[in-house]
């Protein structure tokens, strides 16, 4: 039988995110009424943890943020995987070139709060 897990426009869900959306019914029931966009943009903000605990940690955020009924990662740039758009001044330097956020001219969220994080810690609370 395939499967039929709805995913994202550009990423496919892996099977650690696939259990636990599966895991609670209500949960589920909110990801299959999400766009395939804003599938993507969970899926993309989940692969995109380095470290396996970053995942898993992502992974509960967002079935926590489904239930909250939130349609988007809070606190997440975007997906620069899509080809229909151009990534942001601030995705492409921060997050595909990783030049870092304190580069004088860029005017993403993170220069506009002072921050400073990891690359990985991105959109982490």
């Amino acid at each position: 039988m395939a499967n039929s897990f709805p995913h994202g426009t550009v990423h496919e869900a892996a099977e650690d995110l696939q259990s636990a959306l599966r895991s609670d019914a209500s949960v589920y029931q909110l990801w299959v009424k999400l766009t395939p966009l804003a599938r993507n943009e969970f899926i993309c903000w989940v692969d995109d943890a380095r470290q396996a605990k970053t995942r898993q940690r992502r992974i509960q955020r967002t079935v926590e943020e489904l239930l909250e009924g939130k349609k988007r990662p809070c606190c997440w740039a975007g997906c620069i995987h899509r080809t229909d758009k151009t990534p942001g001044r601030w995705q492409q330097a921060v997050l595909i070139d990783r030049k870092g956020r304190d580069q004088p001219g860029l005017d993403g969220p993170a220069e506009k709060a002072n921050a400073t994080t990891t690359p990985d810690a991105i959109g982490d609370h």
